[in-house]
């Protein structure tokens, strides 16, 4: 989680309105992906690091600094849906999402789909960025 709240910081100012979140995939012990939040605010940290980490992430854990997206403004899918449907197994995030478009849906689509899931971790390290969400 440490790794993903350093790349979260390392985009704060850079990701528009979206929040500046950091996400790390990690399987076996290995980390096998890690992401920030794109420049504007798109793709989300959770859609670039299954991108790379493609097959790794079926049984892996995601570290999140922020709970996914339950939905996207856009219409796309989600990054719950997004992490459900690649086979991630766990995610752990550090602090909620307030926004419309999380407020725990993200989180109740991943209990859904028997992703074992834990929030909080580190909450108090990560919650800088969020502070005024």
């Amino acid at each position: 989680m440490r790794r993903a709240i350093e790349l979260a910081l390392g985009r704060l100012g850079h990701t528009g309105e979206n929040p500046a979140v950091g996400c790390v995939i990690v399987r076996d012990g290995v980390v096998t992906a890690e992401a920030a939040t794109a420049e504007s605010g798109r793709p989300h940290a959770e859609e670039q690091a299954l991108a790379v980490a493609g097959e790794r992430a079926r049984g892996a854990s995601a570290f999140v600094t922020l709970e996914p997206c339950g939905e996207r403004s856009s219409g796309a899918a989600s990054c719950s849906q997004r992490l459900a449907a690649a086979g991630v197994s766990r995610v752990v995030f550090a602090c909620d999402n307030p926004h419309g478009l999380s407020a725990g849906r993200g989180p109740a689509q991943l209990r859904d789909a028997g992703v074992e899931l834990e929030g909080g971790f580190l909450q108090a390290e990560a919650a800088f960025p969020y502070a005024d969400s």
